[in-house]
């Protein structure tokens, strides 16, 4: 059995998949000196920052006075492009060789990047509840084919994947993404005696994600996040996938413009299209 194939078969199992050692140490430690530039403020009631898109304007700047619970980018920049923006190393996670070939069996030939943000977490702060955004357990349960994950005929079918890279040791001891394995395929509502107390609950798992880690998830898998029990910064990178004529908000990632994208990660940002008849393979020319 191949690697690629170990991939898939524990993806289909578990609903996501960790591979380590997918960026090295001077990558973790490059992409985290980019973020200490920024300044950013404290994680606060939100952890996120440097999202696209954002919630209002693409103007928005971190100068603004915004709630609490929005996050900001780069002081003084545009954050239509979120922390694409903050330098290349960001950018080439867009398409990096670790993910690729995962995110063809999952989403095929054509997809798009439909959203990013970074979580950052301090000691003792928590965050959110267990949540799926589609299937049995989320709030639009009567989602249209292809937006929850199904298999049929040797083939998965599903709309929207997540890849969040590890900058920051994560797991059982420090907290962070939290998950219920094979849930993605549950046809049952999360009951409520595990979603009031989920942190204390034996199907709620936190998996081993050491700095350098790339974790995807389908978006159905019922998922959260563990109170952060580390004494270091969490530190996670999110860059949510969707197939090509798919989309979760009328809003769109916008291209940086401090750096210069690649012909394929130009695709990844393009408006919504029917695969392979109104938006192109991603694939087609290249190694994988």
């Amino acid at each position: 059995m191949s690697e690629l194939e170990l991939q898939q078969y524990l993806f289909d199992l578990q609903g996501y998949l960790v591979i380590e050692n997918a960026l090295d140490a001077d990558e973790v430690a490059a992409l985290n000196r980019l973020i200490d530039e920024q300044n950013l403020p404290p994680p606060g009631k939100s952890p996120r920052f440097g999202s696209a898109p954002t919630l209002g304007s693409s103007l928005v700047r971190a100068e603004s006075i915004v709630p609490d619970s929005m996050d900001v980018g780069e002081r003084g920049a545009p954050v239509g492009a979120g922390f694409l923006n903050w330098g290349r190393p960001f950018c080439d996670l867009l398409d990096h060789p670790a993910i690729m070939p995962v995110l063809r069996f999952r989403l095929g030939e054509a997809f798009r990047l439909d959203r990013i943000y970074g979580m950052h977490m301090r000691k003792g702060q928590g965050y959110g509840k267990l949540h799926a955004d589609y299937g049995a357990t989320a709030p639009n349960q009567d989602v249209q084919p292809g937006e929850y994950y199904a298999f049929r005929n040797d083939q998965i079918y599903e709309g929207f994947v997540v890849v969040g890279w590890a900058l920051a040791d994560a797991g059982p001891g420090h907290g962070g993404f939290c998950c219920i394995p094979g849930s993605h395929k549950s046809n049952y509502r999360l009951p409520q005696q595990i979603s009031e107390n989920f942190e204390e609950s034996a199907t709620v798992i936190i998996p081993e994600m050491p700095a350098g880690s790339v974790l995807l998830f389908s978006e159905a898998l019922t998922h959260g996040t563990a109170a952060w029990r580390a004494d270091h910064e969490r530190r996670t990178l999110l860059y949510k996938y969707s197939k090509s004529h798919l989309v979760w908000t009328s809003k769109r990632v916008e291209a940086p413009t401090e750096v210069d994208l690649t012909p394929r990660q130009q695709i990844l940002l393009r408006e919504p299209g029917d695969p392979l008849r109104h938006f192109p393979s991603l694939f087609e020319g290249t190694a994988v």
